[in-house]
């Protein structure tokens, strides 16, 4: 079969076996490096995306991705807005809502709260509460009938069960012959949810009924405003700059970039320059793919001799010990590829191996959000890795092979 001459030689070359057993050490050593550092990179990045898509499917179960109201906070023609914003193109999910914050009591105990009140059959739209529920259904929030949906960690400190009365104190004033009193108002415990710790949402949030919502905050119709959820959340400050202009005068839309944005932008940055970093170790490997090529060089330069006076030209010696440097970086880019996606894909289970052969926690839901190490390949990922590994193995063989093409026939065989 038909072979390029510089293709051939230089993949004789590779398997061919060298007096010099230190060449072929360093070699095996680029390859290994190459390897590590693609397997690595494959495996970092894979469980970062893992928590990055952890936190945001944990985050915006329940917080509103972008929300419509006004600079008075209170909507009262807000079925025709939420209309409006439903047909906006990219939104899968409006629903309006009622925000104000108060205090729970509990026989002696008391806790702060954010009080939201909600349609039950229209939340489904626009938040995952009915996902996270571990006791009731969202469907138990009636109008009229007061009851009220509350966080795990908040029933715990509580100590609350289904069925429990719990006094809702708000930041108004009734007035009286006696002079200005808080507002209370007594609720039926019909729900407990969890969606997970690193957002206090189970100890800062209590759901209630819109329309017991309007009535215990004086709102008539009206309400505070609307929560959308989107198609592409990071879409959301280009589309609440477009629909705040075609909404009526005086609405404001905010977003969740406004608030959270900035953990975010800092997951982004960590996994930018964690992908830097470890990019490194790829470019040691390559270093030593360099001396090891050039090492070979000086070996062959007998051989580089003889086929320039058989009447090979530079560009074809070049193309020689071009194709053995690339090769290393081809097989050590393949078995990185396959080492990192064995380990990215069993992550999870191998860190739990570890958790229960040496009886310990490594990660812990209230520093980390969850309890488990994520995995999540990504394809563009894991062509990065490989397009930088190889161009970097490529860039490596470059002055090796540059130096053999400079080789004088005469001066190489002057001692031979």
């Amino acid at each position: 079969m038909f072979k390029p001459l510089s293709l051939y030689i230089g993949l004789r070359y590779t398997r061919t076996k060298r007096h010099n057993h230190y060449i072929s050490f360093i070699s095996l050593v680029s390859m290994l490096g190459i390897a590590l550092g693609v397997a690595v990179l494959i495996t970092v990045l894979s469980v970062m995306n893992g928590f990055d898509k952890e936190i945001h499917e944990r985050f915006f179960s329940l917080a509103p991705q972008m929300t419509v109201t006004n600079y008075q906070e209170r909507v009262n023609d807000w079925q025709s807005v939420q209309q409006q914003v439903a047909e906006y193109p990219g939104v899968i999910g409006v629903a309006p809502f009622i925000g104000s914050q108060g205090l729970l009591t509990h026989f002696d105990e008391v806790l702060p709260v954010m009080v939201s009140g909600i349609l039950p059959q229209q939340e489904s739209a626009i938040s995952d509460l009915a996902d996270t529920m571990t006791e009731g259904r969202v469907e138990d929030l009636r109008a009229g009938e007061f009851g009220m949906i509350v966080g795990r960690v908040i029933a715990q400190q509580l100590n609350l069960s289904l069925g429990d009365k719990i006094t809702l104190m708000i930041p108004e004033a009734t007035p009286t012959p006696a002079g200005l009193l808080p507002r209370f108002k007594r609720f039926t415990l019909v729900g407990l949810f969890t969606a997970g710790d690193g957002f206090d949402f189970d100890r800062g949030i209590a759901f209630i009924h819109l329309n017991d919502a309007q009535r215990l905050f004086r709102l008539d119709d009206a309400v505070t405003g609307l929560q959308v959820r989107i198609d592409d959340i990071y879409a959301a400050p280009q589309m609440s700059l477009e629909l705040m202009q075609q909404l009526p005068e005086g609405s404001y839309v905010g977003n969740w970039t406004q608030k959270y944005g900035a953990l975010f932008s800092a997951i982004k940055l960590e996994k930018t320059m964690m992908f830097l970093i470890l990019i490194l170790i790829i470019a040691v490997a390559a270093f030593n793919l360099v001396s090891s090529l050039v090492m070979v060089v000086n070996d062959k330069q007998a051989d580089i001799a003889i086929l320039r006076t058989l009447g090979a030209e530079p560009r074809m010696i070049l193309a020689i010990f071009m194709v053995q440097g690339s090769l290393v970086g081809i097989i050590g880019t393949f078995l990185g590829l396959v080492g990192g996606l064995l380990l990215a894909y069993n992550a999870t289970a191998i860190v739990d191996i570890l958790q229960n052969l040496l009886q310990t926690q490594f990660l812990s839901s209230s520093v980390y959000f969850i309890d488990y190490l994520p995995s999540k390949i990504e394809l563009t990922d894991i062509i990065k890795i490989c397009m930088l590994a190889l161009a970097l193995s490529f860039l490596a063989t470059i002055y090796p092979a540059w130096r053999a093409s400079r080789v004088q026939p005469a001066e190489a065989l002057r001692y031979e």
